[in-house]
């Protein structure tokens, strides 16, 4: 009897650790860690991706939000504030939300520039979404100038330290 309770908990481990390394989402997130290439975007109104690069020597900060996302949408504006003024910094947003009267109206009460601020219809069911690995509690990423991921998820304070 115990012999086959044993055999059980090994079958079961031995499975789950199986099912672990075919998740999905524990895989997008892992594939765009700091250093990496970040994945080109290309919204599905578009038949080009966006230009993210920004000055030479600059970054670009690629921001993720939602109007009905109260944090991501607070985090955003913020960001973009501080990002405003300083000229090695590219804002680039792109709102995941369902209407494009909504996201219109939220640029504006946020005081956003269209021209950086991209909506992406599909939401959560688009490329967008699946290649950045987003989950709900959207997140932002900075990159140099070569397209490269030096930091995830910064804040507007965080921001000035890699201007130094």
């Amino acid at each position: 009897m115990v012999k086959n309770v044993k055999w059980f908990f090994v079958v079961l481990t031995v499975s789950s650790l199986i099912s672990l390394s075919f998740d999905k989402r524990r895989t997008l997130t892992e594939e765009l860690p700091v250093g990496k290439q970040a994945p080109e975007v290309v919204l599905c109104n578009e038949s080009e991706p966006l230009n993210l690069q920004p000055a030479k020597g600059g970054f670009t900060l690629l921001s993720f939000w939602a109007s009905y996302d109260a944090v991501s949408r607070a985090k955003n504006a913020s960001l973009s504030y501080a990002a405003e003024n300083e000229a090695r910094i590219r804002m680039v947003s792109i709102s995941f939300d369902l209407h494009e009267s909504v996201w219109r109206a939220a640029v504006e009460q946020d005081g956003g520039n269209l021209d950086d601020c991209h909506w992406e219809m599909d939401g959560k069911n688009s490329d967008v979404y699946k290649s950045y690995g987003l989950k709900d509690g959207f997140t932002n990423y900075l990159l140099d100038d070569e397209g490269i991921i030096v930091a995830k998820n910064v804040t507007a304070d965080e921001l000035a330290g890699f201007l130094d």
